[in-house]
Formats: structure tokens, sequence, C-alpha cells
């Protein structure tokens, strides 16, 4: 088999055969995610030997296939032969703004051409519209002093109706001065090799614009000297070997202002930032769009910026509106949609629904019904025609005007398809996340017909990883479910997660989470499940800082757990309203609702609610000035946790143990005892960081600064302080303002 098949074909059997994405190989081999999808899609030579080894050891290949696998590495892909055109070297663009970092690397590739100390090819390549032919020209012309033998372009129109490359490659010749009788001697081997000669001996800069693959410009390219050659193009062109790459994608949202700000003109553009900002957005930061409006701005001089940019805001008619003359942003994707296999181009529309800014190929194979394997092949064809990004992660994007391109041609197809699709995706998003959920709370392993490919049911931590990297889409497939009256998905998916908002209550959703599922609980007319979610409602309003509204909620909670006959929700809801009360003042409310929450769950027989309200009622007697009190319920406390039948999960009772010994730390620090209090604090620090509950610690590390302070331990306090900062958005809000007001305080600032 190996003797008859390419080396890619051969790889990609032997991958899949083991059930390996592409990601997952080049983590086992050490072989880069690029290499491996240029040898399965034949677009690369052959690799080295110990490309080949590594491969293998991968793959954990036994003898009989390791020798197969070499055996197919002797096999050389046969080159490509397909098309070129043009010469002489247009003007660059004079309000050329931006891509700085981009320029830098062609001047230094420049330098080393020159000196003859570098690869002579760079290849430029991106989406439609993203600038690599003006990229391209402006380099030319900056790097014209270089290269005194001359400076040419060949445009090959690869996209459409592509020139022979013999034809180009007669172009150059005759550019370079070579006679036709001197042609005539020659054939095609010959010119080409003839060119290589002249490149090689000469110091000349060539573009070769809009290649439309490999085997157009192979021909065309020096083997070495000190020339330079830019190749502008669509696809990467992964099979050519021994060139520099560059890919482009749109500008950044500082380069768009200032593109935009160039050909409108200062003062115009001054005179409206904030619509010139808005504008720069909405083109998505791609180079064409953002030239076809400024120049339809420079036509409609009696045109504010602002009324451009109210028509753009209208997804539907975006792209029509971006047309400026014969110039139609939309008409450069429609070139390259129609190079696409049919299943490439019905993957590209149907990713036009993924909700999210980037996604996995596993977003593709739920889409299309197919298996992640096949769908991360048309994805892969899709990043070759430019038409999708692939980013080192694994993951893809979809520029926002090409995802209104793709909808549009989604549109077309009718309303069926585009609900289908939609709902296919949200269907796979919600049991994905709801799997996930479940995997994460109580290890249940994942079902065959969700998170395929995902590696849900390898551990706990894989299935919080896809949770958090997929919260954008999963979310909106929440809320459509919601918007679309699924009220048991929007409440079992809401179940499954509860857990996770424990250890990732910094995520800003989770309140729109618990809203949308207190909903449909009241909806589904189960004041059990009602009072659930109206809890969970209320905590992520309280952690938002909505205290009257969490309040609120809480108590609403409360009454249709009494209606559920329920104690133990009972005693949660009005365990989520003390915080709000303690929060406002309400010392009281605090203290009578902890002690009730205390009382219920004692007397339901709920171990895990009575700890917690015990936490919060010790808090109550100590801000009521009963600290002895407080002090004389530590004992109970850890007495349930160290006992042989404790009913709490292990990392649960980690973090529990953690607040119940802080919380005695709590109580010295209100004597005034801070020896103990830090000792304390220090000993709950060590339990919390076993779990690995970044709010959780920032809150400890707050008591210990503060006790620390009082000790006169400045040092050490500030490293606490600064450890908070370092959590970010993971940590509280309020903890992330009081550490960065008290590290302002101590002596020498931060």
């Amino acid at each position: 088999m190996s003797e008859e098949m390419p080396f890619g074909l051969v790889l990609r059997g032997f991958r899949q055969k083991r059930l390996l994405t592409i990601e997952g190989l080049a983590e086992a081999s050490g072989v880069s995610v690029r290499a491996i999808s240029d040898m399965e899609r034949l677009r690369s030579r052959v690799p080295r030997r110990r490309t080949v080894a590594a491969l293998a050891e991968g793959l954990g290949l036994a003898d009989a296939d390791r020798e197969a696998l070499l055996a197919a590495a002797v096999s050389v892909r046969p080159e490509q032969s397909v098309a070129a055109a043009g010469t002489a070297l247009p003007r660059s663009v004079g309000d050329f703004s931006g891509r700085e970092a981009e320029m830098s690397r062609l001047k230094d590739a420049a330098g080393r051409a020159v000196a003859g100390a570098g690869v002579p090819v760079y290849v430029v390549s991106g989406p439609p519209g993203c600038g690599k032919t003006t990229l391209a020209l402006k380099a030319a012309a900056d790097l014209a002093d270089a290269f005194p033998d001359g400076c040419f372009m060949v445009d090959l129109h690869g996209v459409e109706s592509p020139v022979d490359s013999g034809e180009a490659l007669l172009r150059l010749l005759k550019s370079l001065g070579v006679t036709e009788y001197q042609l005539a001697q020659l054939d095609a081997s010959g010119r080409a090799g003839l060119l290589r000669s002249l490149l090689g001996d000469r110091r000349c800069l060539v573009v070769l614009d809009n290649a439309r693959d490999e085997g157009q410009v192979r021909p065309l390219l020096p083997a070495g000297g000190r020339s330079l050659v830019l190749v502008t193009s669509r696809r990467p062109l992964s099979g050519l070997e021994d060139v520099d790459r560059l890919a482009l994608s749109g500008l950044a949202q500082t380069e768009a202002v200032d593109l935009l700000r160039r050909i409108l003109g200062a003062q115009r553009a001054d005179a409206e930032a904030g619509a010139v900002a808005e504008v720069a957005e909405l083109c998505g930061r791609l180079p064409l769009a953002l030239r076809v409006a400024g120049n339809w701005l420079t036509v409609r001089s009696g045109w504010s910026v602002g009324h451009l940019a109210h028509r753009l805001a209208d997804e539907e008619r975006r792209l029509g509106a971006l047309t400026a003359g014969d110039v139609r942003v939309e008409a450069a994707f429609e070139l390259s949609y129609r190079q696409l296999t049919v299943q490439a181009a019905r993957m590209l529309r149907l990713l036009s629904v993924v909700p999210s800014p980037d996604m996995t190929a596993a977003y593709g194979a739920a889409l299309s019904r197919t298996a992640v394997f096949d769908a991360e092949d048309v994805m892969a064809e899709l990043v070759e025609a430019g038409l999708l990004q692939a980013t080192f992660t694994g993951r893809y994007q979809l520029h926002d005007l090409l995802r209104l391109f793709a909808r549009a041609r989604l549109r077309e197809e009718g309303a069926a398809e585009r609900d289908a699709a939609e709902e296919r995706l949200r269907d796979w998003l919600l049991d994905t996340a709801t799997t996930a959920g479940l995997r994460f709370r109580d290890g249940q392993r994942t079902p065959s017909s969700a998170g395929q490919g995902l590696g849900l049911s390898e551990s706990a931590e894989q299935a919080r990883n896809w949770l958090v990297s997929e919260s954008a889409a999963w979310f909106a497939a929440l809320r459509g479910a919601a918007s679309r009256g699924e009220h048991v998905r929007v409440a079992e998916t809401a179940e499954a997660l509860e857990v996770l908002g424990g250890g990732w209550d910094g995520w800003r959703l989770w309140s729109e989470v618990y809203r949308l599922s207190s909903e449909a609980a009241t909806a589904l007319g189960d004041p059990g499940r009602q009072a659930s979610h109206l809890s969970n409602y209320a905590w992520t309003l309280g952690y938002e800082g909505r205290y009257r509204e969490a309040i609120d909620r809480a108590d609403q909670a409360l009454e249709c757990a009494r209606r559920a006959g329920d104690a133990s929700q009972q005693a949660w809801a009005l365990l989520m309203a003390t915080s709000p009360h303690k929060q406002l003042g309400e010392f009281q409310a605090f203290m009578d609702k902890s002690r009730a929450a205390v009382e219920l769950s004692e007397g339901a027989g709920d171990h895990k609610n009575w700890l917690v309200a015990m936490q919060s009622y010790r808090a109550a007697l100590r801000d009521m000035g009963r600290v002895e009190e407080s002090m004389a319920l530590h004992a109970p406390l850890i007495a349930l946790l160290d006992a042989p039948d404790s009913p709490l999960r292990q990392d649960i009772a980690a973090h529990v143990r953690a607040r119940t010994i802080c919380g005695l730390g709590r109580d010295y620090a209100a004597l005034g005892r801070w020896h103990e209090a830090a000792e304390h604090f220090r000993s709950g620090l060590l339990h919390v960081q076993r779990v690995g509950i970044p709010y959780a610690e920032s809150s400890i590390l707050l008591d210990l600064a503060e006790v620390l302070v009082e000790l006169g331990e400045t040092e050490e306090a500030r490293a606490c302080l600064r450890r908070i900062l370092s959590f970010g958005e993971t940590a509280k809000s309020h903890d992330l303002a009081i550490a960065q007001t008290l590290l302002a305080s101590l002596p020498g600032g931060r």
C-alpha cells in the first residue's frame, strides 16, 4: 500500500486509524501542525527521514507500520502545472497606512537577499481584500534603490483566468533584456533555468502578484543569488519549499482608523472620531473595505461619517453598501468562493451560523454531520483558499465580512436550510455543555453522542476548559433555546453547569444564564425547580453588586421552596440573601436569615447546607460583636469535616475547611490577636490553593494582607496584594478594588 499511495495519504490513514487530530499528532511527535497539514494535503515535499521517524514515534507505530510509513516517504509528489501573466511596476498607494511590522520584515528580507545571506522568496498570503498587493507594491517602491537591476511585476490573475506560467516567464525574461532570438533557442526548462541564472547574477526585485498555486510560480523562482521575489496569493502556497512567509489579516484598529483618516482628511475625520472608529470596526478592519468606505465618503462629501456607520450597521445590507464604482468587497469574496469544491462551499455557508468569533473543527463536524477528521479536511481547504484563518492553537477564525458573505449565500439556500443548520449547532452545543457540566460535577463519562473529538471523557479539567473556551457559543445557544421556548433544555443545561459557577464566578454572564433558567423553571410550573434557579440567580446578582435585586430574587426562591415543601431549598434561598443584607448594612436581617438557614439545614439533615449556613452565622455573630460565640462554633464545623463518613466531595470539603479556618482567623483579627489571625489565614490559604479557586484565594489573601499590615510586615503584605491583582477578572472585583487601594497606601506604593 505504501509504495502505491503518496506519503501524505499514508500518514493521514495511520493518524485517523489512531483517532488522533492533527493537533494531537503534532503534540505527540513534535512536528508542527502546519507541517503535518501540508504533508497530508500533498502541499509539501516529502519530509526528511528524521521527521518521518518522529511522526512514526508520535503515532506509536509497530515495526511493520513504521517501515510502511518510511517506504512511502521515498516517493516524490509530482509537481503541479498551472498558470501566470504581466510586467512593469504600477504605482504604489500614496496613502498607505499601517503594516509597520510587516514592512520591517520585508525590508529585513531585502537586506539579507542583497547580501546573498537569505531566502530570496517571500510569500505574502491572506484573505481577499487584506492588502497583499498594496503591501508588495509599497515594499517594492521603498526598496527599489536596493535593487539597481530593476523592479518588475507579473500579475498572475490566479483567482480568475490564470495566465500560463510559460507566458509569465517570457515576459520576465524580455523585461530582463533577453532577445526574441535567444528565447527561440530555449525550451520551457531552458527558459526557467535562464531566469534563475539572471536573477542569481543580478539584483532585481520581482513581484509575482495574485498567484493561484505552487505550480504556477515554481518556474519563476530563483534558486539563490541577490534578487528578491515577493509572491502574493490568497493561498499560503504551503507546498513551496525554502521560502519565507507572511500571513496578513485585517489591520489593527488604530491602523484602520489612520487609513480612513488619510483618505478623508484629518479635519473631517477628527470631527467625527467616534463614527470613524465605528466604520473601521464595521469594515472588519479589512483594507479593501476601508478604502471603499473612505472613497464612498469622499464622493458623497455632503454625507456624514455617522450616516455611513448607520448604513453599515445593518448586517444584511453591509456588503452591498461597501461598493465604490467598480470596486465591490463582495465581488472579491465571490471570486474565491467560486473556486471551492462543493463540500468546502457548503462548509463556509454553514460556519456562518457559528455565534462565536472563533471555532474548532468540531463545530464544522456538528454543522455538516460528518466526523471531526472529515470536517477538519474540508476546513483546511477553506484555509488554503484564504477564506478561513487557522491559528496555532488549532482554532479557526472567520472574518466578520466573510461571515456576512457566507450567511447571504446560506440565505439563498432557503430558510429551512438555515434553520436546520442553526438547530444542529444549537443542539450540539447544549448537549455538549450539559455533558461537560455533568462530567465536571461528578465524574460521569461523556456519552458517545456528545463531545465528539473533544476528549471530554478524559478528565473533569478538560470538561471545564471546554466550557470556558466555548462559553460565547454555548451561551448564545442557550439564549436561542430560551427564545424558542425550549424550557426543559434551558433548565437542564443550567443545572448541569451549577457547580462550574462556583469555580468560575468571575464570568459576567452567569446572571443572564440563571435569569433565563429561572424564567424557564417558572414556565414549567415546578416550584422546587424554580426555587433552585431563583437562588442561583440571586447569588449571581449579589456577586455583581446588585444587592437589592438579589434579596428580592432570594425571597421569591424562599416562597417557591416553601410551596414545594423543600427545607434544603428554603435554607439555600435564605443563604443567598445573607451576603447582600450584610453589604447593605442590614446586619439584623443577616443574622436572622443565617440562623434560620442553620436550623432548616439541621432539621433536614443537609450537612452541606449546614456547613455553609454555619459559616454565614459565624460571620453575622462576629459583625454583631459576639466574637466569642463565633469562635465557639469552630469546633463542631471541623468535627463534621473530619468525620469518616463526611458527605462532602474532597474538593468541596477542602474549600469549606479553608473557609472555616479563615473564619477563625477573622475572629482572632476582630479581637486584635494579629499573629494568631495571620497563622490561620496562611493555613486556610494552603487548603484553598490545593483546590485551585482563584476567587476564594483572593479573599483569603486580602484578609492576610490586612493582618500583615497591622503586624508591620509590609513586604509580605505587598506580595499578597500583587498576587490578588495578578488574578485579574478571576478575582472578585470588590477584592481587586480594595487590594489596589491598600497597595497604593503602603510605604513605597506599589
